[in-house]
């Protein structure tokens, strides 16, 4: 699947092709602080499918509770996170989902690190729902 994206701002915009069956919703402590959110949801791809089409993203390393040195490309303008790789394996890359044009087609098909799950993130299906606010 051709997928587009870009971040906030507008200043990094990219293409990458993906495999949709790759979505994993990541519940570890780093990718709750990194998102400012209960979880991040990536798809897998690798280096040579990711064209940039617009500017370049800043990066930051942060060793994983794995013990992976992980980094981390974001907009340096609005701090939107874009992708990350392994620094052992540079060429397999996740995109970040919320970040991709394409995103409600893109269903995570497992979740990883749940024993750093906040215990309300895995079941919100009962909470009350509005269109707005």
């Amino acid at each position: 699947m051709r997928v587009t994206g870009s971040c906030h701002c507008g200043a990094i915009a990219y293409e990458a092709e993906v495999d949709p069956a790759r979505v994993v919703l990541c519940h570890c402590s780093d990718c709750q602080r990194l998102s400012g959110c209960a979880y991040r949801v990536s798809i897998a791809t690798t280096r040579q499918r990711l064209r940039l089409l617009r500017g370049e993203p800043a990066c930051y390393v942060k060793q994983a509770d794995s013990g992976a040195r992980r980094a981390q490309e974001f907009c340096a303008a609005c701090g939107s996170p874009l992708f990350t790789y392994d620094l052992a394996t540079p060429d397999r890359m996740g995109l970040r989902v919320g970040c991709i044009d394409q995103r409600q087609a893109l269903r995570p098909a497992r979740q990883i690190w749940c024993r750093s799950a906040l215990p309300w993130a895995m079941d919100i299906a009962a909470l009350p729902r509005s269109a707005e606010e």
